[in-house]
């Protein structure tokens, strides 16, 4: 390893340290959604959100907007393919690391397929030939199956929504990716297309938010931590809430359900 990723890598574990530290009184269950208790550091979070929404209107979303209007649709699904593809060992490891077994097969062979017979993940094939599904683990998720809190939601510069038991998945993610061992110079132009590509695949969803929203920032905090609990429970959250509504309706009757 050298000199530049043990930096790199240093300054994540230290920025782990330092959110863990300085939220971990404010921890919740990873179904309580209110935002009292789950956005405690609201005010911080609500300036890097104003900064990082200024850094994409006049940087990103322009950028990403030329990209899309320069490259056909089939160019930037293959390179969509390859950055999961890249990324896809850390799927694999957080799968065998929630008990997972089965899937961690499935995934593992996946990512083979996809790596040779794909090109190196510009094409699908393990999807679209071989029907081996796609899966989102990360660290996040494993620590939310072990049973430890999500703890305050954040919103990351340059980074974007997450939550302090989610932040931990950079250590992983960052040593699982391939391209963490190379040169730093080769590095650059690389991760640019990464974040352009990503950038570019969500501006359907940030217009949508930008129309409908009347504070972008709460619907963006509410929309990742639903996001969050559909894929730690695997597609299936549990309901919660109707049951203190029924609670009340039931005392507030007497016992008996009135309908109007």
């Amino acid at each position: 390893m050298t000199g530049s990723h043990f930096l790199n890598l240093s300054k994540h574990l230290i920025f782990i340290s330092i959110l863990a530290m300085a939220t971990g009184c404010a921890t919740t269950q990873t179904t309580d959604s209110t935002a009292d208790n789950v956005d405690s550091i609201e005010p911080a979070n609500r300036v890097f959100f104003n900064v990082n929404e200024t850094l994409d209107k006049h940087l990103m979303k322009p950028i990403a907007e030329t990209y899309v209007d320069l490259t056909p649709q089939v160019v930037r699904t293959g390179v969509t393919n390859f950055f999961d593809n890249l990324k896809y060992l850390n799927v694999i490891l957080n799968a065998f690391l929630q008990g997972k077994f089965e899937q961690g097969v499935n995934d593992s062979l996946r990512f083979v397929f996809n790596s040779t017979l794909g090109i190196g993940g510009i094409f699908d094939v393990a999807t679209n030939d071989l029907r081996l599904p796609k899966n989102q683990e990360d660290f996040g998720q494993t620590l939310a199956t072990w049973g430890v809190d999500e703890g305050s939601y954040l919103y990351l510069p340059l980074m974007g929504p997450n939550t302090v038991r989610g932040v931990t998945d950079q250590v992983p993610s960052t040593l699982l990716n391939p391209f963490f061992y190379i040169t730093s110079a080769a590095l650059f132009p690389i991760s640019a297309l990464d974040l352009i590509n990503k950038r570019a695949n969500l501006l359907e969803a940030s217009n949508l938010r930008d129309e409908a929203a009347i504070d972008p920032y709460s619907f963006t905090r509410e929309a990742f931590l639903q996001q969050r609990d559909f894929l730690i429970y695997d597609g299936n959250p549990p309901v919660s809430g109707y049951d203190d509504i029924f609670s009340d309706a039931d005392e507030e009757s007497g016992g008996v359900l009135v309908i109007e």
